[in-house]
This record gives structure tokens, C-alpha cells and sequence, in this order.
């Protein structure tokens, strides 16, 4: 052990690694890159993953405390640890909201403007917490209801992936309409990176909404889903093809994600794609590609979508 130590200590004294020169390239490339974006050297800061990991963390065990929050909480504790979470988590919100309004402004000090805004942004944000809370009990309810492997709903709430990731969105969703989409995007984010499940916030979906299993979903920043709406592991609703200007750059957001009407159940490993609309009460079967709207009450299996494609021509 000692004489593995002394070789170490050896090796490092007598090997040259450069540093300075690579600190300097780096410098260069950094510096080049934000005159390309008109850039100053000092650029503002960018809201932090890290601090929204635990912001978002906190608005959900004061949604639920009594199962996400503190463990030791009592029946009489609940308003006060609520109401300091919230305190805490808000303050931290809006300072992060400031680092994003500052980021997008372009100027090298804080406006009077921004701070003001973030702090509006925050009051919103806030007033809407208990819409917030009653839409996650209706999808709560539906995962329980949907899945017979759930034996209650505390079971829901604390292990399933997807009702982490809707929790998730259902925050951001509210962030992205009050106008700060990059921490709505980071949200949303964190959830994909610890679920499987990317939702992005731009998305509209309606109450009781259930992600079984959950990995691999991809739900586009258009898509509309109505209420009720069931889907399973590894569905997309993405878009068709990604139109671009006459410069060659892409445009950005037109409608390009599917409709999804209410009542909807879709299977595995379905990808449904472009701006088309999936009638009320239809059943997608696993694996199907589909990329033409159907009417409600339809059942589009893997097989009907094969018969239609090689028979009949179409999709080609």
C-alpha cells in the first residue's frame, strides 16, 4: 500500500498536464461564443437545476404534506409546516425567476422592471396552487382507478413515476403560461430525468390523467389532451416533419402535436404524430404509427394500420 502511494505521489509530481494552456483555450472558445450571441464577458445568470430541484420538491410536499412532506409532521403541525414551506419555496422561485427575466433582458444589471415582475410571477404562481392541487387529485384518482395493481391511493401518489412526472408538469405548465418557459422547461426536466416521462410544459392536458409505467412517454410542447386521457409506456405524440423558413432555420411554434379528445386510452409503444385529432372515446392499440386523424369511438390496431398501408397504399 505505501509503495503503491509513493508511485501515485511519484506520478503526480513528475507528469505535466498543461493546465494553463487548456484554461486559456477554453477562454478563447467561451469568449468567442458569446460575442457570436452578443454576449458581454459576464453574462447573468441562468436560473439553477440544482436550486428548482428542491424549489419544486418543496411546492410538492406542501401540496401533500402529509405524504411527501416531513415525516414526523402532526395533524396540528400541518398549516404551519405548509405555510413555511411555501415561504421558503416561493422566496427561492422568485429569486430564480429574477435570474431568468435578467438572463432574457440582454443588460448587464438587474431593472427595477424585473424584480417587480418576478414578484408578480410569483403571486400568480402562487394563487394557482390550489387549481393545481385539485387537478392532481383527479389524476391520482385516475391512476387509481385505472391500474388494479394499485391497492390504494397513498400507493399512487408516493410510487408511480407517472403521477411524479404529471406533478411535475402540472407545476411547470402553470410557469410556462406565466412567461418564464426556461425554468418551466428545467422543471420538466428534472421530472424526465428521474421518471422516464417527457412532458413538455407547453402541453394542454385536462384532469384525470394517467401515465402507466410511464417510461418513454413523450408528449410534445403543442399536444392537446382532453380529459380522462389514458396512455401507456413509450407512447409519443410528436410532431410529423419540422418545417423551415427560407433561410433553412426551423420554425418554431406552429401547431404540430397531436389532439387527444377526451376519453382516450393509448397502448404501448404507440407513436402518433403531426397536428391531427384522436376522436373522443378511441382505443390506440400498442405499437401502432398513426399519422391521420380518426373519429371518435375508433379502435386502430397494430393489424388495421398494416392492412392500410401495404393493401391500400396509403401512407406513402
Amino acid at each position: 500500500m505505501n509503495n503503491t502511494k509513493r508511485t501515485r505521489d511519484t506520478l503526480l509530481r513528475t507528469t505535466h498536464l498543461d493546465v494553463d494552456s487548456i484554461v486559456a483555450e477554453l477562454r478563447t472558445l467561451r469568449r468567442a461564443s458569446l460575442e457570436r450571441r452578443n454576449r458581454y464577458d459576464n453574462p447573468p445568470r441562468l436560473p439553477s437545476r440544482r436550486i428548482l430541484a428542491s424549489v419544486t420538491e418543496g411546492l410538492c410536499a406542501a401540496l401533500f404534506p402529509n405524504r411527501l412532506g416531513s415525516p414526523e409532521l402532526a395533524d396540528e403541525g400541518v398549516d404551519h409546516y405548509v405555510g413555511h414551506t411555501l415561504n421558503m419555496t416561493l422566496r427561492e422561485m422568485m429569486m430564480q425567476i429574477q435570474h431568468e427575466l435578467h438572463y432574457n433582458s440582454g443588460i448587464e444589471i438587474l431593472s427595477n422592471e424585473d424584480r417587480e415582475q418576478s414578484a408578480a410571477i410569483t403571486q400568480a404562481f402562487a394563487k394557482r396552487l390550489p387549481n393545481v392541487r385539485g387537478l392532481l387529485e383527479s389524476d391520482i384518482e385516475a391512476a387509481y382507478e385505472g391500474d388494479p395493481a394499485a391497492r390504494n391511493i397513498d400507493e399512487v401518489l408516493v410510487c408511480y413515476p407517472g403521477i411524479m412526472a404529471i406533478m411535475y408538469y402540472r407545476l411547470a405548465h402553470v410557469l410556462h403560461g406565466l412567461g418564464v418557459p426556461l425554468i418551466a422547461r428545467m422543471i420538466s426536466e428534472i421530472a424526465h430525468s428521474q421518471t422516464g416521462v417527457e412532458i413538455h410544459p407547453g402541453a394542454q392536458i385536462g384532469g384525470s390523467f394517467f401515465i402507466d409505467h410511464g417510461t418513454g412517454v413523450v408528449i410534445g410542447e403543442t399536444a392537446v389532451i382532453g380529459q380522462n386521457v389514458r396512455l401507456y409506456q413509450a407512447v409519443t405524440l410528436g410532431a410529423k416533419r419540422f418545417p423551415v423558413d427560407e433561410n433553412g432555420a426551423l420554425v418554431k411554434g406552429n401547431l404540430r402535436h397531436p389532439i387527444v379528445e377526451d376519453d382516450v386510452v393509448i397502448y404501448a409503444g404507440a407513436t402518433i404524430l403531426g397536428r391531427i385529432t384522436i376522436g373522443r372515446g378511441s382505443t390506440i392499440g400498442g405499437n401502432v404509427w398513426l399519422t391521420r386523424s380518426v373519429p371518435p369511438g375508433s379502435n386502430i390496431s397494430q393489424a388495421q394500420m398494416r392492412h392500410e398501408v401495404f393493401e391500400g397504399g396509403a401512407g406513402i
